[in-house]
């Protein structure tokens, strides 16, 4: 692709590779290259802007850490979506990307009934082996894997096998169907891809990935859903507002 032109101010204290990243990137965010599409390699890019490789090398890599261009093998150098931050509030991956602007698409896996085991058991408050749903999904945004998600809900909350969660969030189903959910409590982590995650994610085994574990509950104080998730850390963020004390 020619790419975005760029202008280069090189009696300027700014690093040439810091004013190619801030172009690229206000090209990125303005549409100009739209995600999915190519850039050029380093070496065509470098001798278009009079640059040496190791310049404009750094220049891509500031926007590969910022999670707006990836690197695949065979492929080339890509842009992706700008990362999504969610904040940590009691709402539903749908619901966020949906309020953002996206067009979230889902693939139900798996959806039916087993035995919950020792984890599951805890966090909905239940003896180990009693029936629970097991939801499995995958979200997309943009037509890329963002989100592979597994959530545990008690049988007699809710009849999953009513719903179509292909086309709505788990969250405004049971908002629907009278669960008024209240607080929850949620832990945030790293952890790398297993072989199936990676498959799913498009990426490779043992990369790194985003984690989030909810158990959430209803105004009686009752657990009505245990959720694992596991998220693409260059497609996503956790966004949490601090306050002094």
């Amino acid at each position: 692709m020619p790419g975005p032109t760029f202008t280069l101010d090189r009696s300027s204290p700014v690093p040439l590779y810091f004013q190619i990243a801030e172009q690229f990137e206000r090209a990125i965010l303005e549409g100009t290259i739209a995600p999915g599409e190519r850039i050029d390699n380093e070496v065509a890019l470098a001798q278009r802007l009079g640059l040496s490789r190791p310049t404009m090398r750094q220049a891509i890599q500031v926007l590969v850490d910022k999670g707006m261009l990836v690197r695949k093998r065979g492929v080339g150098t890509q842009v992706v979506h700008g990362k999504i931050r969610r904040s940590v509030e009691l709402t539903s991956l749908f619901d966020d990307l949906s309020a953002a602007g996206q067009k979230p698409r889902t693939e139900v896996i798996a959806v039916g009934k087993i035995a919950a085991d020792d984890d599951v058991a805890r966090e909905l408050q239940l003896a180990k082996g009693a029936d629970v749903w097991s939801l499995e999904r995958l979200r997309f945004v943009d037509r890329q894997p963002l989100a592979h998600m597994h959530n545990y809900i008690p049988i007699d909350v809710v009849d999953l096998d009513s719903f179509d969660l292909s086309e709505t969030g788990l969250y405004a189903h049971l908002r629907a169907s009278g669960i008024v959910m209240r607080v929850a409590r949620q832990r945030i982590g790293a952890r790398g891809a297993s072989v199936d995650e990676a498959r799913l994610l498009g990426e490779r085994k043992g990369a790194p990935l985003l984690t989030m574990q909810r158990t959430a509950y209803d105004n009686a104080g009752r657990a009505v859903e245990y959720g694992r998730h596991a998220y693409r850390p260059d497609l996503y963020a956790f966004e949490l507002t601090l306050v002094d004390r």
